[in-house]
């Protein structure tokens, strides 16, 4: 009987952790050990210890601390909105739609809303104890900062007459190692985005996906600058528009599982899927329901 008690107190307990509705002083969150199929934002684990689910919304692809005392808001919503509309812009012009060559636009986003923001959001998810949102948004939120110094006007660090394209007496270039340059910050980029894209593969395949095409788009955008500084206009072109054709599923992927971080029961009447992987630990709790069900079945 005190087993009894305790179980359902420590069932309850875990009910107001994780916002789950409970029936009958049973919280149907903890049915099969712990996975519930009717919601993706449960957030409990199979040894019924509070830990939150892996995937984007929560920008945490491993496992998490416990959240039974954390009085904080998900900073992960705000970060990734913050690269998903700075990313989207500056990919718009890379694909030049409406004929923009110049990304200029995006200077003010990449300060204000990709940079400074998405800083604060990584800042956050350090408070709140997550490593890894802490070290991708802040670094991203810098990566943007630092774009946007770049394409400056008053910097002029890689325009005529700055560092990397030197005039002579008569305002002509005498070398122009502006687009080497560019490569190899945007190189640099693509390495550390294939580092968390490795961090990514237990977790979702929404949240693997935001990581695969932003890396791809580092990557494209790279060898573009590269191409143009070999004198292959026509295929640094062709590398830029397909860096941003990936950096614009980039951003609706990171607009997606930003989604899948703010939906809840109480904003929203549906909740997207995230695909867990067959190998993550959600998806072996998924499998072991299902064989637990029909087993109950037969």
């Amino acid at each position: 009987m005190a087993d009894t008690v305790q179980t359902t107190a420590a069932e309850k307990d875990i009910a107001q952790t994780t916002g789950a509705a409970t029936h009958n002083g049973v919280n149907p969150a903890v049915v099969h050990r712990g996975y519930d199929p009717r919601n993706p934002m449960a957030n409990i684990h199979a040894d019924d210890q509070a830990r939150l689910p892996a995937f984007g919304g929560e920008f945490q692809p491993g496992l998490y601390r416990s959240v039974e005392a954390r009085k904080f808001a998900n900073p992960a919503p705000l970060g990734l909105s913050a690269f998903a509309l700075t990313t989207f812009v500056l990919s718009a012009v890379n694909m030049n739609a409406r004929d923009l060559t110049a990304p200029n636009i995006a200077v003010p986003l990449a300060f204000g809303y990709g940079g400074l923001v998405q800083l604060l959001a990584g800042m956050w998810e350090m408070a709140v104890g997550n490593t890894f949102g802490a070290t991708a948004l802040s670094s991203y939120g810098g990566f943007w900062i630092a774009y946007a110094i770049l394409l400056t006007p008053n910097w002029n660090i890689v325009g005529p007459g700055g560092p990397y394209i030197p005039l002579d007496d008569q305002g002509n270039p005498v070398s122009n190692m502006a687009d080497s340059a560019l490569g190899l910050f945007l190189t640099g980029w693509f390495i550390f985005t294939t580092i968390l894209l490795l961090c990514t593969l237990r977790s979702t395949v929404m949240f693997f996906m935001l990581f695969f095409t932003l890396d791809l788009a580092f990557l494209m955008l790279a060898c573009g600058h590269y191409a143009k500084d070999n004198g292959v206009a026509d295929v640094a072109k062709r590398l830029t528009q397909a860096g941003g054709g990936f950096g614009m599923l980039a951003a609706f992927l990171a607009w997606y599982n930003a989604f899948a971080g703010i939906a809840d029961s109480s904003n929203s009447f549906f909740l997207i899927p995230v695909f867990h992987f067959p190998w993550s630990e959600k998806g072996r709790e998924a499998r072991l329901a299902k064989t637990n069900s029909h087993t109950a079945a037969a």
